[in-house]
């Protein structure tokens, strides 16, 4: 038994010419009742003629061509037009009449092209057939026939307010997916970003140090030593968010937190980076977005101290609160600009819009005497 929760999702799923068809044998079946007949529309008052076989034929133009309303319309209005003026013409009056605003309906809500060319040309037919109503049947007032034609004309008006909000339903649909698209592709192209950067700067600056280390074989190997395990991290952690991004992925396991800052401090380390670390607190587990949002700014502010202060000394400081989490890292200015790539000042806009998007606040300042501190306080348990 079909539950009548899913009776509107039933109804949307039919396709619409099953309806048409259906209304237009419900005419059909109704106009041929006998206590029906004669009581369907009358313009131009020809009198009332008992049912015969062209009757018959009347109230089939009229309704059974609603089943080509969906597809084309206008030949549905066409084929009804005629089972109409028929009907009118020969005085049968049937229940079958309603079918011609059910057509002009569909046609103004579905028609796309040449709409005004169509407007004209039915409603030019139109007169000759008022004028032959008008000769045929006693002498009533215009004004009968005037008063049909804004009737018909207030049924393609609401077809096309019903064709209108459809597409800009459409529009709307469309606008969506593509900010969606693009709001996505923004995403993962700030965890690209924040990815390769670090990784690749680190690389960098441990290659152009090796180079400075022929003549002591002992550090360079050390020095090689730590560019591939920066490189195989880099591999690693491209392989994480090539998992985040897969639709597969559930869990969200070895994603990055506040527990990767230490590893990821001593690979800064290990690029001849000199980093103090200091946290406080204890992390509420699991830490979420927040403690995701914390590593991301940590390692951001590791990349410009690697790039812009090479060799200065820098601090990693981080604060676990009742409800947030506060970062702050910073460096000295006693240091020099690395042979690295320049940056292109996406990674610490793109942290300013997701700490904001949490609901925490954000700060990339120089200091006077040379260096930068960069400052964020995360609330904890916000939604990524």
């Amino acid at each position: 038994m079909i539950s009548l929760r899913r009776a509107p999702e039933l109804w949307r799923r039919v396709d619409s010419t099953v309806w048409y068809l259906s209304l237009g044998l419900l005419l059909f079946a109704g106009s041929l009742v006998p206590s029906l007949r004669g009581h369907g529309t009358v313009l131009g008052g020809v009198p009332d003629r008992p049912y015969d076989a062209l009757a018959v034929v009347a109230i089939a133009l009229q309704c059974l061509p609603l089943a080509l309303c969906r597809r084309w319309p206008v030949v549905c209005l066409t084929l009804v037009s005629t089972g109409f003026a028929l009907d009118q013409l020969r005085g049968y009056h049937s229940f079958a009449g309603t079918a011609m605003a059910i057509a002009l309906l569909g046609l103004g809500s579905r028609l796309e092209r040449h709409r005004r060319a169509t407007v004209l040309l039915f409603s030019a037919a139109y007169v000759p057939f008022a004028v032959a109503l008008h000769h045929l049947g006693p002498d009533l007032p215009v004004s009968e026939f005037v008063t049909y034609y804004l009737a018909l004309a207030l049924m393609w008006g609401i077809g096309t307010w019903l064709r209108s909000t459809r597409a800009k339903e459409a529009e709307d649909r469309r606008r969506v997916a593509i900010d969606t698209r693009t709001a996505e592709r923004t995403r993962i192209a700030r965890e690209l970003h924040d990815v390769v950067t670090h990784h690749v700067t680190a690389m960098v600056v441990q290659a152009e140090a090796a180079r400075c280390l022929t003549a002591a074989p002992e550090r360079l190997d050390g020095t090689l030593t730590a560019v591939a395990d920066t490189g195989r991290l880099a591999i690693s952690d491209l392989r994480q968010l090539l998992d985040l991004l897969n639709p597969d992925h559930g869990t969200g396991a070895g994603t990055p937190s506040v527990g990767g800052l230490r590893p990821l401090v001593e690979q800064t380390r290990g690029a001849g980076q000199p980093v103090e670390f200091t946290e406080e607190g204890t992390p509420v587990e699991p830490s979420g977005s927040a403690g995701l949002m914390a590593y991301r700014v940590v390692r951001e502010a590791l990349t410009n101290a690697l790039k812009y202060d090479h060799g200065g000394r820098t601090s990693v400081q981080v604060r676990h609160g009742e409800g947030e989490i506060t970062v702050e890292v910073g460096t000295d200015g006693t240091g020099s600009p690395a042979a690295s790539p320049g940056g292109s000042g996406r990674g610490l806009a793109g942290l300013r819009e997701r700490v904001d998007a949490l609901g925490g606040d954000f700060s990339a300042d120089p200091l006077p005497g040379g260096g930068f501190t960069v400052r964020a306080r995360i609330p904890a348990g916000s939604a990524s």
